[in-house]
């Protein structure tokens, strides 16, 4: 069913003196969109401002370190340069994709060469969102993890495609089960979206499971979209890991791989893509029909990013995570295992509503989390912790919660409390 029709202008003119309104309304697919998963949560942060009380925000995945300044002189630099004001190269610049073929090969033993290529997008979000378009006819079913980015559901459903949960299960280690679906939901599935290391829930995949979606996704015509956003902040001692590295993925796979997270770059905007000759030609011929490209300084601040060293920083996440494990650890809080991402993916008491638990949590002490069932009807029931705020905030919080016992004797009538 399709929800009420999203009202983009009311126009009288005319009509109006006839007693009649036009209504403009959204079109049917951005009618089916889902709601805005933080809407109740912004207002519950308004409610605490209002009260002074001082909040510490676990919500947003979004790095607190700032850009690495030699990223930024390089930026500084390029933007002086008048070549680099008029339209970029839609494919990239190449001195970047220079940059991209050297990474992939360093950071994952990808060697870009005949069967390869890589192409620079606005960021991962803007390239992942357009893939179903691109690939899709309407009615093909789309694999959308479930908990999931929730983009990869959004752009199916403006691809006119179906989106079918994939669901990522605790007792499969958040690891989907594709032997799970019947023949004929597979043999209508045109692309699956994996997302590795998992946001929201941290877990990784090993080479022999990407060797087995390989060759699984071969066998079915079923494109792989990697987006491997988190590739670096790993705290289980492996190495990065690609899709690509995998033999024969070249024919099934696009990657996206981002600059927000791993080189704490979050709002300039710029990531690439990476798969197979056939698959990326096509995919950036359609694009180039929706946007002009990176603005070429942006561009020029990543090659200067890619040729970088950022292992500190996962070290401070590292011990950010350490901190709040621990802590939550010690408060009998069901942590689960989670070796990648800057997330903490946490087990709520069973029956507890993730949405209701995140509002109350604000309220009572001030610390906002995410709640789970904004991933998808499988995250029900978890919240989402980042590690992007200060090693101090978490050991605040985490002070708060003792204060609180939460989890512990007054959890069921703190539940039950309303929110004040």
């Amino acid at each position: 069913m399709l929800r009420t029709p999203v009202i983009l202008e009311e126009v009288d003119l005319k009509e109006k003196k006839k007693g009649k309104r036009v209504v403009i309304s959204a079109s049917e697919r951005v009618s089916m969109l889902p709601p805005y998963l933080f809407a109740q949560i912004d207002r519950q942060k308004e409610l605490a401002l209002k009260k002074d009380m001082d909040l510490i925000d676990f919500g947003i995945g979004d790095p607190d370190i700032p850009t690495p300044s030699d990223i930024v002189e390089e930026a500084r630099e390029a933007v002086t340069v008048p070549s680099y004001h008029r339209y970029p190269k839609g494919a990239g610049s190449g001195f970047f994709l220079d940059a991209v073929r050297n990474w992939m090969r360093e950071q994952s033993g990808v060697s870009i060469d005949e069967g390869l290529d890589v192409g620079a997008v606005i960021g991962t979000k803007e390239g992942i969102a357009h893939v179903p378009l691109f690939f899709c006819n309407p009615g093909d079913l789309v694999l959308v993890p479930n908990p999931g980015y929730p983009v990869y559901r959004a752009s199916a459903i403006l691809a006119d495609a179906i989106p079918v949960d994939l669901p990522l299960l605790r007792e499969n280690g958040f690891v989907p089960d594709l032997n799970s679906f019947a023949k004929e939901i597979i043999d209508s599935v045109r692309l699956i979206f994996l997302n590795y290391p998992n946001n929201p829930t941290g877990a990784v995949l090993t080479l022999n499971q990407m060797k087995e979606i390989v060759e699984w996704a071969r066998r079915e015509d079923v494109l792989i979209v990697s987006d491997n956003s988190y590739s670096h902040i790993r705290f289980d001692g492996k190495p990065p890991a690609s899709f690509l590295q995998i033999p024969g993925a070249e024919d099934v796979c696009l990657e996206f791989h981002s600059l927000s997270k791993t080189f704490n770059m979050t709002g300039w905007r710029v990531g690439f893509v990476a798969g197979g000759r056939n698959l990326v030609k096509t995919f950036m011929g359609a694009k180039e029909n929706i946007d002009s490209g990176v603005f070429t300084a942006v561009q020029k601040a990543a090659e200067k990013a890619l040729y970088s060293n950022t292992s500190g920083y996962f070290d401070i996440y590292s011990r950010r995570r350490e901190v709040l494990v621990s802590g939550l650890g010690k408060l009998d809080w069901d942590v689960c295992e989670s070796p990648g991402t800057f997330y903490v993916w946490v087990k709520l008491p069973k029956g507890t509503q993730s949405m209701r638990f995140a509002r109350k949590l604000i309220a009572h002490t001030g610390i906002v989390v995410t709640p789970g069932s904004g991933f998808g009807t499988y995250g029900e029931g978890y919240i989402r912790f980042a590690l992007t705020i200060p090693e101090e905030s978490i050991y605040q919080a985490i002070g708060r919660l003792e204060q609180k016992e939460l989890f512990r004797h007054k959890i069921k009538a703190w539940l039950k409390k309303g929110v004040e």
